[in-house]
């Protein structure tokens, strides 16, 4: 594994959590949509090259979170997931045919619908009458935002017509349609007030005001894209959406059924076109399996169902001025050059900042002093530097060259061979480094202190407060009550999370300590294969190689962390504060060993289970999940319509096959 790759991973979740809090919970993103996804895809490459870097509370396993602390907070019965996105009709061509082969023999179809870009709710009926509205969140809890849900005509209190389920779930983007839009920021700007970007943020941050009244002023809009309940009015998603329309909910008029990828493309071209005449903002077009045994069978990744994909439009472009560019410095040291451009309005967004990665890519685009970029902005959030017009420098601008030295601590960068990125190595000196740290230790994957976000972490370090993360818990409510925006209420909070934090499992405290290249699911397995962090300091590289997805470099890494002073001192702080610092003999979660030692390849469709269950209980009772057949797999769980290649491959290898009823049976279900 490449130490590089480890930085970078960091750096990446760093950079796309950042920028996931500002435009999901302050409502003002700095950057553009195709430059997020830009970032997204980077680690998702990395992440499918370096297996043992993958972390479950990855960006690329999560979604944004717009959390609003002066709301109630509630679980959403079933997880709120993005969806998986693409530029391409040949990735839509892809999908398809990837749903085809996993559902061999099966007639597909799929529905292909309009995107809008809003603000995520979803909304429970029961009895035909509205009882609870919930925001996204981050996917597992959203805020409770039921008032001023009611106060958007288009959205039914009560049900119309007949046949629907006594308890069921919609879910929707609530919108704030273009006109609106622009009377709302004619109001703000005749008042001095900062304008929206766009309508989705205008949407977003209406949600979560707490004057019913002034939502209802602002004329909210909804359209609804999905129906769930235990007793659903079809077997598909296209009849249970005319369905819904009938019960009084505003459906996408633009919903079609498909059988050929001909047919879709010619549905992408239509809409690529008619949709700029529509009178709320799109961003894309959504693709869905319509059968929803089949969506069951297909099942879900972490982050997204497989039966879905999003189409973003193309990406519009843009040229505007370089104003300087800036260079910033990472948790893990990584220096990233950023463009600081004239602000300009790119598909809705106004755009002022754009990353431009490292310096072979500032190399590589040739950029000068005061140049002209184009900039380009595709999909959701992000933008992203494509070119320089040439034509348009002046004379005798000069090159933009890369730093040498670190832009806060002055110490000389470095950089491995072969490698893109500059480092500063000044990694227990360098501010923004050990900020960085301070933020991912009270991160609510990590410790869960609440109070504590990048201004006050970055507050905490300037006053002296905190240089090293078990500093925490030794702040006062005096030296809180120094800090900007902080009153007696804030400062108990911090001091409350704190104290909670104490009972943070073992495996979460060894993320939190930011071991070089140890993510969210590998702190789990070294967590529980060394139970202690007395057993964890001592392990050898072969002991530590020896756990499951732990290569020579991340024990490397984990051997010099526990090697340097400073860190085995924060380790006997944190230990002297009460953290966790050993597993529990019982986790809490029921597992088996009636599968160990097997390797089980998982094919077909069921009836009993989703194929992401059986995976989950093959694991929980000892197994291991594998995707291909091979010498080495010790049976497959053989569903309907399983692959000819599977079959005849497990056949020749004497591979036994079993039924979802064999399973079951054999782990005592």
């Amino acid at each position: 594994m490449s130490l590089f790759a480890s930085q970078r991973v960091d750096e990446l979740r760093d950079l796309l959590n950042r920028h996931n809090y500002l435009y999901y919970v302050m409502n003002s993103p700095e950057i553009s949509d195709s430059e997020f996804d830009c970032l997204m895809h980077e680690l998702e490459k990395l992440e499918r090259e370096y297996p043992e870097l993958d972390d479950e509370y990855s960006p690329t396993h999560r979604i944004g979170s717009d959390l609003n602390r002066s709301f109630e907070q509630t679980a959403h019965i079933r997880p709120m997931l993005s969806l998986g996105n693409t530029y391409s009709i040949d990735e839509v061509d892809k999908f398809v045919n990837t749903v085809r082969e996993a559902l061999p023999g099966e007639q597909v179809t799929i529905v292909g619908e309009m995107k809008y870009d809003g603000s995520s709710i979803s909304l429970i009926y029961e009895d035909g009458r509205l009882i609870r509205a919930v925001t996204r969140g981050d996917g597992q809890v959203g805020d409770v935002v039921t008032e001023n849900i009611k106060t958007i005509r288009s959205i039914p209190l009560v049900l119309q017509g007949e046949g629907w389920p006594k308890t069921f779930e919609i879910r929707g983007e609530v919108l704030l349609p273009w006109l609106e839009f622009e009377r709302l920021n004619a109001e703000r700007e005749a008042n001095g007030e900062p304008l929206f970007a766009n309508p989705r943020n205008a949407a977003s941050g209406t949600l979560k005001m707490q004057n019913s009244a002034e939502v209802a002023r602002r004329g909210l809009d909804a359209f609804f894209y999905y129906l769930l309940s235990d007793d659903l009015p079809a077997d598909n998603h296209y009849e249970n959406m005319q369905a819904a329309a009938g019960w009084g909910f505003k459906v996408t008029p633009v919903m079609q059924k498909f059988d050929t990828i001909d047919e879709i493309e010619r549905f992408i071209s239509q809409w690529d076109v008619e949709r700029k005449g529509l009178p709320v903002a799109t961003d894309g077009l959504v693709f869905k399996v319509n059968s929803l045994r089949q969506q069951l069978n297909l099942g879900y990744t972490a982050k997204s169902p497989r039966w879905a994909i999003a189409f973003k439009f193309a990406a519009e472009r843009a040229l505007t001025k370089l104003r300087f560019v800036s260079f910033e410095v990472g948790r893990t040291g990584v220096v990233t050059p950023v463009a600081n451009l004239d602000p300009v309005l790119l598909s809705g967004t106004i755009v002022k900042r754009a990353s431009l990665h490292n310096a072979d890519i500032v190399s590589a685009l040739d950029i000068h002093q005061g140049d002209m970029l184009y900039v380009e902005k595709g999909g959701e959030i992000i933008p992203k530097i494509t070119g320089v017009d040439t034509a348009a420098r002046e004379p005798g601008a000069e090159p933009v060259s890369f730093v040498s030295r670190c832009p806060v601590c002055d110490t000389p960068l470095t950089r491995d061979e072969g490698e893109a990125a500059w480092i500063c190595p000044n990694h227990y000196g360098c501010p923004p480094q050990i900020v960085g740290r301070i933020e991912h230790f009270v991160g609510r994957r990590m410790m869960n202190i609440d109070g504590i976000g990048s201004e006050t972490a970055r507050q905490l370090y300037d006053k002296g407060f905190v240089r090293s993360i078990a500093d925490i818990y030794d702040l006062t409510v005096k030296q809180l009550l120094t800090l900007d925006g902080f009153g007696p209420r804030s400062a108990e909070r911090v001091l409350e999370g704190a104290d909670a934090s104490r009972q943070v499992p073992f495996d979460r405290v060894v993320y939190a300590l930011s071991i070089p290249g140890v993510g969210q699911t590998m702190s789990k397995k070294v967590a529980r294969a060394a139970r202690s962090i007395d057993r964890l300091m001592a392990m050898t590289r072969e002991e530590l190689t020896a756990i499951d997805d732990v290569g020579p470099n991340m024990a490397d890494e984990i051997i010099a962390y526990f090697a340097d002073e400073r860190n085995l001192q924060t380790v006997e702080r944190l230990r002297a504060a009460g953290l966790q610092m050993q597993m529990p003999d019982d986790d809490g979660i029921e597992r088996s060993d009636l599968l160990a030692g097997q390797s089980i390849v998982i094919s077909g469709t069921f009836t009993r289970h989703s194929r992401d269950e059986y995976k989950a209980k093959i694991e929980q009772n000892g197994g291991k999940n594998v995707g291909s057949i091979s010498k080495k797999t010790t049976a497959v769980l053989a569903g309907e319509n399983m692959g000819p290649a599977k079959l005849e491959k497990a056949r020749s290898l004497g591979i036994p096959l079993i039924s979802e009823d064999q399973f079951l049976a054999m782990i005592g279900g």
